[in-house]
């Protein structure tokens, strides 16, 4: 060792922080940090000494035993890919034996990426996701897999399920997922699980299972730094070291700063993520803890005919959103006997939230000059003290509203899981049994102040606050509520081998959801809700070939109400999304029964492995929930159940790994419909002129959802030292958000080319950069329909709005650089 650039590297057996996946850690000859190479749609590899598949079956039941340390022997080694079944962090299950589809993301393609943004790799490397940028800011999108999104936008039905090293991280008070919290440089892998109720709530369309690194994965020091287009700037630092064999310490620190391409869009992002680990024998337990605290701008959608005039328009700002999170968990694993394996999680999660947001207002002058009406002339505009306010503005002032909301919620959980590998009937068996408990209270408060909106539509403040308003009921005015969240879950899986070739598996979830409101200004709000449901999930493998996987599978899956939700479920007293809630009638829960099959393989090929894979979706969801807007009223609305919608599709990938050579080409169709018929409230320019409502119909699209997606990847190592690579992201066009009922031309589909280079000053030393975007192509990912008559064309004279679209502007062309250093 210690001769050649990059000398010769030796394998280091390591198991991952919470023992999910055990995996390699190659080691350069001077120590440097370098992640794991992976294979087999780039799960990290787990090395164990076990029999070869043509030894005859097991007359006493063993199991491979994968060991951190372990000396060498002179029993037969092989590699494995292990596949998470379950929210525990223990063994997870061979991919071959899997009745789903593989997804994962692996260190080294997060890093390709040069971004902070884990969403990125997500969107690159997985052919069914796609990402909108709802909110118009790159760092918090939506995150959309097969038609199910995961969101940061408050009031987005979510449905998918995010775990970080086996704790479920969607946000109490609306299952939101917050992008930008998450440590990006600390992730050593994330698996997209679909068809299993295992995972719990809100996996509608699957699971993130994001594992993180520790001091047994990763061992040496990298520091990162970053900078370009906008103002960007960003670092990263993350050290992991093993102490005597049996202590593992890790930490990683990021943080960045991006002015961004639109007005008042600046970004701040600062994380910090910490592990300590102690191993003994079989028995291995850790503490990880994080912090995080980030502000961003630019959050909202901006009519198309601002940004015909300038692409980094905004629309009523300020538009602020301020996210805090600390949290600690403990994870501990045994393995009690060569065939069990006990385990167990305990966390606390403190998360905030504060959202500042400029929009126009329904008070506006009353028929008597002197004081403020909401909605109409005659209806009085209260204040905090429930008297009328007085109007203290000039006349033909254009008013404004700034509402304050913010989020304060405390988690705390446990979970518990049993793994069994005993053989059943004289065949290989795998058990898997596990409980979870998470409870957290919430408190939401939200305010309005009136204000004036000037002619770059920013909306200033009077210090006037409104307060109840409303005849005979309060539809705005200040909220205070506090809400008890309590998740139960149950769960048990087996996977049993029929053959060799042949395994099936079975089991399902129990889960019970408890939700209490309590309305700190009144009762309209108080409610205590209770949700109680049994998914099943049943599948089956067939290894054709040594290098061909069939496999199928069924599972239900459901998700309850949120309590923002159920506060704001009346369609006569609508509320002002993410703000002002106003009663709480029931919600049913959404439940969704999926069907998946396919194929994989693996093959040897002289320019490398190949990996490819094909498969086939259907998910049909019952009494899903939508958000309903209230027509005419900016930002106010409300969430009902509208019946049956369905997903269906199909998701192909190939990709080709080698020493000089890594290319993935992938596609996926995405059909996304509504199967019931329903009257829906809508800014759509086709809507009916007397009851302002679209009829949706069986058959008709889901918005916002785009039918194909396209990617490819490649990149070469042109020398030993330098690499270049590119990707190019197909989307097809998609309809808006508030046109349900598909009569408004789609918006337009898009394609962007990126580039990416890296050259090895020394073994030690890296640069590296990358063009996004390169032919400047201007885009949206997003749309809908807005109230043009809410405030007037200010680039137009003062003008009405006539386009009805409201889009969000993607980043145009942007050039970055940096360099990265080892130790």
């Amino acid at each position: 060792m210690g001769k050649g650039l990059w000398g010769k590297r030796r394998v280091l057996m390591a198991s991952v922080s919470t023992g999910l996946l055990s995996g390699l850690v190659l080691a350069s000859p001077a120590g440097a940090a370098q992640d794991e190479e992976t294979n087999v749609q780039n799960l990290p590899p787990v090395e164990v000494s076990a029999p070869s598949p043509s030894t005859a079956r097991r007359t006493t039941p063993t199991r491979p035993v994968a060991r951190a340390g372990a000396s060498s022997s002179n029993r037969p080694k092989s590699r494995i890919y292990v596949y998470p079944t379950s929210p525990g962090t223990g063994r997870g299950l061979d991919v071959d034996k899997v009745p789903s589809a593989i997804n994962a993301v692996d260190a080294n393609q997060i890093k390709r990426t040069g971004s902070l943004n884990i969403t990125d790799a997500l969107r690159d490397n997985i052919a069914g996701v796609n990402i909108s940028e709802v909110t118009g800011n790159p760092f918090t999108p939506d995150v959309e897999f097969r038609g199910f999104v995961a969101s940061p936008v408050t009031g987005t039905p979510q449905g998918l399920a995010v775990y970080q090293n086996g704790v479920r991280i969607n946000e109490a008070f609306s299952d939101a997922v917050n992008w930008d919290l998450i440590p990006t440089a600390a992730i050593r892998s994330v698996t997209l699980v679909t068809n299993n109720p295992a995972f719990g709530l809100n996996a509608l369309g699957g699971a993130l299972n994001l594992q993180m690194k520790d001091g047994f994965t990763y061992q040496g020091a990298e520091l990162d730094v970053m900078g370009g287009s906008f103002g960007r700037i960003q670092g990263s630092a993350q050290w992991g070291k093993t102490v005597d064999k049996n202590y593992g310490v890790y930490a990683a620190l990021e943080g960045l700063r991006d002015n961004g391409f639109r007005n008042f869009s600046q970004s701040t992002v600062r994380r910090f993520y910490g592990d300590v680990g102690y191993k003994a024998g079989d028995s291995e337990f850790h503490a990880n803890m994080g912090v995080a605290k980030n502000d961003f701008g630019a959050s909202a959608t901006v009519p198309a005919e601002l940004l015909d005039k300038y692409w980094g328009a905004t629309y009523t700002t300020p538009q602020t959103t301020s996210n805090r999170v600390g949290y600690l968990n403990f994870t501990g694993k045994v393995d009690a006997t060569p065939t069990w394996t006990l385990e167990g999680t305990a966390h606390v999660r403190r998360y905030e939230q504060k959202l500042v947001d400029g929009n126009p207002t329904d008070v506006q002058e009353c028929a008597d000059p002197t004081l403020l009406c909401f909605g109409n002339d005659t209806t009085p505009a209260n204040g905090i003290n429930g008297v009328q306010l007085a109007n203290p503005f000039a006349p033909g002032t254009i008013l404004g509203e700034i509402d304050r909301s913010s989020i304060r919620s405390t988690t705390f959980g446990v979970s518990g899981q049993a793994t069994n590998t005993d053989q059943l009937f004289g065949h290989d068996n795998r058990f898997v049994m596990g409980t979870s408990y998470d409870a957290s209270v919430t408190r939401y408060n939200a305010t309005a102040e009136i204000g004036t909106i000037g002619e770059n539509y920013v909306v200033s403040g009077s210090g006037i606050f409104l307060g109840p308003t409303g005849v005979p009921d309060t539809v705005a005015g200040p909220v205070s509520l506090r809400t008890v969240n309590q998740y139960n879950g149950l769960y048990a899986m087996d996977t049993f081998n029929v053959t060799d070739a042949f395994a099936i598996t079975g089991g399902g979830r129990f889960n019970v959801a408890r939700i209490t409101l309590e309305d700190q200004l009144g009762t309209s709000l108080n409610g205590d809700h209770t949700f109680t449901r049994f998914n099943p999930v049943i599948g089956g493998t067939y290894k054709i070939t040594p290098e061909l996987t069939a496999y199928a599978g069924y599972s239900e899956s459901n998700r309850v109400p949120t309590p923002l939700e159920l506060g704001c479920a009346d369609p006569v007293r609508p509320c002002m999304l993410a703000a002002f809630l106003v009663s709480d009638p029931p919600l049913n829960q959404v439940v969704s029964k999926t069907v998946e099959a396919g194929f994989r393989g693996t093959k040897e090929l002289n320019i490398g492995s190949l990996g490819w894979k094909v498969g086939a979706f259907r998910a049909t969801n019952y009494d899903d929930i939508v958000a309903v807007p209230a027509v005419g009223r900016t930002g106010f609305g409300y969430f009902t159940n509208v019946g049956r919608t369905r997903r269906q599709g199909l998701e192909a990938e190939v990709n080709i790994k080698s020493p000089t050579l890594q290319f993935q080409a992938s596609y996926a169709f995405v059909d996304a419909r509504y199967l019931d018929a329903f009257e829906l409230g809508s800014e759509s320019p086709f809507r009916d002129p007397v009851t302002e409502t679209i009829q949706v119909l069986p058959g008709d699209q889901i918005p916002a959802i785009p039918r194909h997606r396209v990617k490819v990847g490649i990149d070469y190592n042109v020398t030993d030292v330098w690499k270049v690579g590119g990707n190019a992201l197909f989307v097809s066009s998609q309809y808006f958000v508030g046109d349900e009922s598909n009569q408004y031309s789609k918006l337009p589909s898009y394609t962007v080319f990126n580039l990416h280079t890296s050259y090895q000053v020394t073994k030690n030393f890296q640069l590296y950069g990358r063009v996004d975007n390169i032919f400047d192509k201007r885009y949206a990912t997003y749309g809908q329909f807005f109230d043009r008559e809410a405030l007037p064309n200010f680039t137009n004279g003062g003008a009405d709005f006539t386009d009805p679209r409201s889009l969000s502007p993607a980043r145009p062309r942007a050039f970055y650089a940096g360099m990265r250093v080892t130790f």
